[in-house]
């Protein structure tokens, strides 16, 4: 968007009817759309590094590219700035316990935690799909980047997806 274009944007929001703040309405309605959960990991320095998202997409297919979302204040996208790496394990239905705990703060997300390092980021054991992608571009988009990527190498396992739909996880059987 040109700066014009936001401006204008950003004027449509403020004459909005305010009910109730726009940040708490938007939630809600993002709540009611069902998405995939991954997480997205880097290895640095430090050691393994990752966080819960559900804003990540296939991008293109040639070349095969996906795009993720990270906050822009995360230690995760200071280490996939520096690494210029990243991986996406997209989790089971029966990993909603990992899912959860990877998006907890303070922690030490990978403790107890099985995985391995492949083509230098950290691959989840039971995840039923996983990318190894190299960070191409960073684009800045609110408080978060996004950040593409072009997929080194994927894999995948049978097994249901995880779900997070009206801030819970589930699952979804094929119809």
């Amino acid at each position: 968007m040109t700066a014009v274009q936001i401006e204008v944007a950003q004027a449509a929001v403020e004459a909005a009817p305010q009910v109730m703040d726009l940040p708490t309405r938007f939630r809600d309605v993002m709540g009611n759309v069902a998405t995939p959960v991954s997480v997205v990991t880097a290895f640095g320095p430090e050691g393994p590094h990752g966080t819960t998202v559900s804003a990540f997409a296939s991008l293109s297919m040639t070349p095969p590219m996906v795009l993720v979302c990270l906050d822009r204040g995360s230690e995760l996208l200071e280490v996939v700035r520096s690494t210029g790496r990243f991986g996406l394990n997209v989790m089971g239905a029966e990993q909603s316990a990992l899912a959860g705990g990877f998006a907890r703060k303070g922690i030490d997300r990978f403790a107890g935690v099985e995985w391995t390092l492949e083509h230098g980021v950290p691959r989840l054991a039971g995840a039923p799909g996983w990318v190894a992608c190299a960070a191409t571009q960073l684009v800045p988009g609110g408080d978060h980047d996004i950040v593409l990527g072009l997929v080194l190498d994927a894999g995948v396992v049978d097994g249901a997806p995880l779900a997070y739909h009206r801030r819970t996880f589930g699952t979804h059987a094929p119809l």
